[in-house]
């Protein structure tokens, strides 16, 4: 079942794109951390829209883990964690279910000591067991535990989300 469509999509960037602005808009410089490729795509789709409504810049980078097993291989950050120090930081994935992907996202994080760390998901699922708390949602689900969120964003001729 389709539950957002290329134009709810959209929405959601340019209100999430303003709440972050709201809320950081006395910053010198904003650092977007997309996880992996949808939570990058994501990320790249909101750095588009605040580069359209502000004059911060707007870091992109990307951080890789395994979402299955976030323990099994290395957690790799594109910019150096230095990069990071003093500066507001925000985790951006396409998906929060667990939490446990956006949870272990934070572990090059932990190295130093930023100005903040704030959370941006397009759907948020209630399923959390891991203490993490979104700051930006685009879309808020209840669902079962059985069910899926499909976030097709990547190399499509339609962005869309859908819940299986």
């Amino acid at each position: 079942m389709k539950i957002l469509n290329q134009r709810q999509i959209q929405q959601k960037i340019k209100r999430l794109a303003i709440e972050i602005l709201e809320n950081n808009y006395e910053e010198s410089e904003i650092i977007l951390v997309g996880i992996n490729n949808r939570g990058y795509s994501f990320a790249q789709m909101l750095r588009a829209e605040l580069n359209m409504i502000s004059k911060i810049p707007i870091i992109l980078t990307r951080l890789r883990l395994n979402p299955a097993a976030p323990l099994a291989g290395p957690i790799e950050l594109e910019l150096s964690v230095e990069e990071l120090k003093e500066k507001t930081i925000i985790i951006v994935d396409d998906v929060a279910n667990t939490g446990r992907t956006i949870f272990y996202a934070f572990k090059p994080i932990m190295q130093i000591l930023p100005k903040k760390v704030e959370v941006a998901v397009l759907v948020d699922r209630k399923h959390k067991s891991f203490p993490i708390q979104v700051d930006y949602v685009g879309l808020s689900l209840a669902t079962t535990l059985k069910e899926d969120i499909d976030v097709q964003i990547l190399d499509v001729e339609e962005q869309a989300v859908f819940l299986n």
